[in-house]
């Protein structure tokens, strides 16, 4: 593949898909989890990527976040259900490298609700929340069953899940040792612009490539469009039932949405 042709790279996502409290299904109150340290730095105006992931068993990398991905991305919730807050939310950008405690890599879970722990103590981020009917989307299976390869990694192996556009091209979605409701979650905070519930019942972890042609809806209306004739690939929605044996069906549902009633601004360290 040639050097130039990934343009962009919106979301490299090895992210928690599990509902945050009070989000989804109620589990025990969590245990407040928090990086032992964390410096956050704004990122560099020629940074186009966005994503997370962990270097090594105690390295927490994020790079390219708006606040309003990262409360997304921590609460597990598309960002057009996070409402509320200064504009810079929507556009300032950060670094954050932070250091995990313990004595094992934390799992996607631990590392998301040190996230929400940084919000707070280094955001000042307070909010509530509001139930909001939305159009959203079911995943589920599409007949003729899955097309779907289970993956054959270790348990202890965290999941990636990759968006890789190409503008005015296609969008490349590999994912490696991910449920599909890491899959759903992953399309929702990036990918469309509803949620998106899971409602395939599958419980494995699998191993696809998928590739598509996004439309004018997608990836926050930040891409260039196709040009007639130009799109290899069918949409999003063609893609889902011809590759992976998937359906994203219109519906409407209830949505927990937060309200941010205050922030500030981090300092770096």
């Amino acid at each position: 593949m040639k050097r130039n042709a990934i343009t962009l790279v919106l979301a490299v996502a090895a992210i928690a898909a599990a509902a945050a409290p009070g989000f989804g299904a109620q589990t025990q109150p969590e245990k407040k989890l928090s990086f032992e340290v964390a410096a956050i730095k704004p990122t560099s105006p020629d940074e186009r990527a966005r994503y997370t992931r962990m270097q090594g068993a105690h390295e927490f990398i994020a790079k390219g976040y708006t606040l309003k991905f990262l409360v997304s991305a921590a609460y597990n919730l598309p960002p057009k259900a996070i409402s509320g807050g200064p504009d810079w939310i929507d556009v300032e950008r950060y670094d954050i490298l932070a250091a995990t405690p313990g004595e094992t890599r934390p799992t996607l879970d631990e590392q998301m609700a040190m996230v929400r722990t940084l919000l707070t103590d280094r955001f000042n981020l307070k909010f509530h929340t509001e139930p909001k009917e939305f159009s959203v989307y079911l995943l589920t299976v599409a007949r003729g069953g899955i097309k779907l390869k289970e993956s054959s990694a270790t348990a202890d192996e965290q999941p990636v899940l990759v968006n890789t556009v190409y503008p005015g091209q296609k969008i490349f979605l590999p994912a490696r040792n991910a449920t599909i409701s890491q899959f759903a979650s992953m399309l929702q905070r990036a990918v469309v612009d509803r949620p998106v519930i899971d409602k395939t019942n599958l419980a494995a972890r699998y191993d696809f490539d998928l590739e598509g042609t996004p439309d004018d809806t997608q990836f926050g209306v930040n891409l260039p469009p196709v040009p007639p004739g130009n799109a290899v690939k069918p949409d999003l929605f063609a893609a889902l039932q011809q590759q992976l044996g998937l359906r994203l069906e219109s519906s409407r549902a209830p949505v927990d949405t937060i309200v941010i009633d205050s922030v500030r601004k981090p300092s770096e360290n």
